[in-house]
């Protein structure tokens, strides 16, 4: 076991690196800067792969000279090549076995696991560091896939380097050594053969590249709809839309059958042509050391090792035309998986950028405009100040531009004009995770984990004691269920699992873990976007006191469709088509009789008629 862990341990996978926000985009320097940590590891396993190659042509050598030296009587043998036979008896027996046992402990042990790893965890830090946007403009499925494919890929696609190219490389050079020996001219048929192999193996290596690329592609868009089918499952339900998502995941499922069914026609031809020439290869080899022995120049031992190594060669060329088509195959899921893991970060600090050092929470809003890259919709020149402490409601039509203020302020984007300042500073001259740490924000889909309770709660202050969690719990009016909660593998209470974004909950029992997990948080800056549209009306009416108590002493800002939550609110800003057309109180609002007194007069059971007031 030691020996193993020695070889494992020979590189750090999570070691500290340079992280870049521009990785490489080609294909050779994207695959030399993830392998920089095992270059010292990969020059022992070229070399150790080339002596493995270098002994088996020892032993097709030595198999024609005991042939010759058999021509004697066996005490001839034995008197004149004893000693020999015995080296030869101990080198099979030992140094082969070594070299063999430190090529695969470098290769299985040293390379794949870490490689392979080094290579996800790598992967995985950088598209974290992604923003909102990138990920909104993908699949997850699609996303986990690529993060899951392409380690393995590189990983493979490096053990065919070593177990396979460098290998074949030192072997072919050797054989055309070892029949050089006997006579130049036995290297004519193998260099014949070795040029058609040659152009057979260039041939199948074009086509299978963007073959297997576009078979990786199809793979990936199935998964990404296959899993959007699986995540949107309740709405599939309801809508009774089973042979719907049947048709939609079967289009995608047969385009990678098509495109798997294109990548195996160029194996069937490779493969029909590679026994030809290997056909070839035996007959020109073997034959022509037949002739040379008819013609007294060659040894018996000669033919005996000639037909040796062509069969070895015949049956090790089939392993290494598929071993370098595997090798291109894996780099074209590589490349595939290069188009989210090698894009740039958009989204990024300054190299000079600060922590954030919020004292008061006062928000300085000055012409701030985000149209999504679109001309339209968004913000349009938005200024605005809140105080500190202060709390204010925005109301407005859906795509009125609330939740993109939001957006922008917890810098999920880089505004396209303007800026917003908190107690003086730029946003975008702070870290990002400095900024998120400093705002508490309960959404309206307040998603979860796929994990325990604890966990969900915890996740809005780490370090917090048990109590500080329960007692965040209790002020969110979630205690008491949660310790009802018990899962499918029998965890209770705050141990039990939630579900994939919380979907073993109901959504006010998610909404009110949401609660607690910013109760715990207790940052100084609170954003809520439609807090409690989950909660039915008795359970909000018991935690409206726990929402007031959360925005004493913060500025607050609160996204509300149901105006009754924000009536109290110091302050009430109406949007509309991206910017601020009212302002007030909510008593000042009503006596104004505009669009604000509009929507208060229209609303039903306290919920904006938007639809209603976007007809008219």
């Amino acid at each position: 076991m030691r020996l193993f862990r020695f070889f494992e341990g020979l590189v750090d996978p999570y070691g500290d690196y340079p992280e870049t926000d521009t990785p490489p985009r080609r294909l050779l320097p994207f695959m030399l800067e993830y392998s920089k940590p095992f270059r010292t590891v990969f020059i022992f396993a070229g070399l150790l792969a080339i002596a493995v190659a270098l002994v088996e042509l020892v032993l097709i050598w030595a198999m024609g000279w005991v042939v010759d030296i058999l021509a004697a009587s066996p005490q001839e043998v034995w008197d004149q090549h004893g000693w020999a036979l015995i080296g030869l008896g101990l080198f099979v027996l030992i140094l082969r076995p070594i070299l063999q046992a430190l090529d695969v402990l470098i290769l299985n042990n040293a390379i794949m696991p870490n490689y392979g790893t080094l290579f996800r965890w790598r992967a995985h830090r950088h598209v974290l560091r992604q923003s909102v946007g990138w990920f909104e403009d993908d699949f997850a499925g699609r996303i986990a896939n690529r993060i899951m494919q392409t380690p393995p890929a590189a990983g493979e696609a490096v053990f065919q380097v070593f177990d396979a190219l460098a290998y074949s490389f030192a072997y072919v050079i050797g054989s055309f050594v070892l029949l050089g020996g006997s006579d130049p001219w036995m290297m004519l048929p193998l260099a014949v053969w070795f040029g058609l192999w040659m152009l057979l193996m260039r041939w199948t290596v074009r086509r299978v590249k963007p073959a297997s690329q576009a078979a990786s592609d199809a793979r990936s868009f199935v998964t990404g709809r296959v899993v959007d089918s699986y995540t949107n499952i309740h709405s599939v339900k309801m809508f009774a839309h089973h042979d719907r998502e049947v048709a939609y995941g079967k289009e995608a499922i047969d385009e990678a059958r098509r495109t798997f069914a294109n990548e195996m026609r160029l194996y069937t031809i490779m493969d029909v042509c590679l026994t030809a020439l290997n056909g070839f290869l035996i007959v020109s080899v073997v034959g022509m050391a037949l002739w040379f022995w008819g013609l007294g120049v060659a040894t018996v031992g000669t033919v005996a090792a000639a037909t040796a190594l062509t069969l070895r060669l015949n049956a090790m060329t089939g392993w290494i035309m598929w071993a370098m088509t595997n090798f291109f195959q894996q780099l074209g899921v590589v490349a595939e998986g290069m188009e989210t893991i090698a894009q740039p970060i958009a989204l990024r600090d300054r190299a000079d950028a600060e922590e954030m050092r919020l004292s008061e929470g006062r928000i300085e809003i000055d012409r701030l405009s985000h149209h999504y890259g679109k001309g339209r919709g968004g913000l349009d020149a938005i200024t605005l100040t809140i105080a500190p402490g202060e709390k204010v409601g925005l109301v407005g039509r859906s795509g009125a531009g609330k939740s993109t203020l939001v957006k922008l302020l917890l810098r999920f984007y880089d505004a396209e004009g303007g800026s917003i300042r908190i107690d003086g500073q730029d946003i975008s001259a702070v870290t990002q995770e400095s900024l998120r740490r400093r705002i508490g924000m309960v959404q309206q889909d307040s998603a979860l984990l796929h994990r325990s309770v604890r966990e969900n709660i915890l996740y809005g202050r780490p370090d917090a004691g048990e109590e500080e969690m329960i007692a965040a719990a209790r002020q969110a009016q979630a205690h008491d269920f949660i310790l009802g909660l018990r899962d499918a593998d029998g965890r209770t209470g705050y141990d039990a699992r939630v579900g994939e974004r919380g979907v073993k909950l109901s959504g006010g029992q998610r909404q009110r873990i949401a609660l607690a997990r910013v109760i715990l948080k207790d940052a100084p800056v609170l954003v809520l976007d439609e807090a409690t549209s989950a909660l039915d009306s008795e359970v909000e009416a018991a935690i409206q006191d726990t929402l007031y108590g959360m925005m004493e002493g913060k500025t607050v800002i609160a996204i509300a469709h149901r105006l009754s939550t924000i009536a109290h609110m110091d302050r009430i800003l109406v949007m509309d088509d991206g910017r601020i057309v009212e302002e007030g109180t909510h008593s000042e609002l009503l006596a104004e009789g505009g669009l604000y007194a509009v929507f208060w007069a229209r609303q039903s059971g306290g919920f904006l008629a938007m639809d209603a007031e976007a007809a008219e």
